[in-house]
């Protein structure tokens, strides 16, 4: 059975969807609670995801190991599973995605992948820029993925940005 919770972060309110056999599926960004929403009990099929995004905010984690299911094209999941694999407080471009895949044309279609991605924050879409170091896009709104940006890495933020 799907459950979601709501959870407050420094960037915003979090919706979180999962099950105990998928694990987590979805997080979404809010402004706000919904009209319709009830805040309530966090179920035990979410706690892990609660506690690892409490430790990543507080600069404990970078990376998460909580048990994740990605719902997609084939396409899709090879970008979101690319974007697992970029280092904490490091960034890398839509480009070098494209080419991790297979495919230096597919650089708008893993832009889309990525605007697409059902669990921003675990796969870190907010660590991929464009080749000249601009942000480009974010299904959060290009303020939080600079937030992001600059929780994981202030030091380089506002810098030449080099790419992993």
């Amino acid at each position: 059975m799907t459950q979601h919770a709501w959870f407050d972060s420094p960037i915003g309110l979090l919706k979180i969807t999962g099950s105990v056999s998928e694990g987590v599926t979805e997080i979404k960004y809010y402004r706000e609670l919904p009209p319709h929403a009830v805040r309530g009990n966090v179920p035990p099929c979410l706690d892990e995801c609660f506690a690892q995004l409490e430790e990543y905010f507080m600069k404990k984690r970078t990376f998460f190991t909580v048990k994740t299911t990605f719902r997609g094209t084939d396409f899709q999941r090879d970008v979101w599973r690319e974007l697992l694999e970029i280092p904490y407080g490091q960034t890398t471009s839509y480009l070098k995605i494209a080419m991790k895949i297979g495919d230096r044309k597919a650089v708008r279609a893993v832009g889309g992948a990525c605007n697409q991605n059902p669990i921003p924050i675990i796969a870190p879409c907010h660590r991929v820029i464009g080749i000249s170091g601009d942000l480009i896009g974010y299904n959060g709104g290009i303020e939080i993925k600079k937030d992001l940006l600059m929780l994981e890495n202030p030091m380089s933020f506002g810098k030449q940005v080099s790419l992993f």
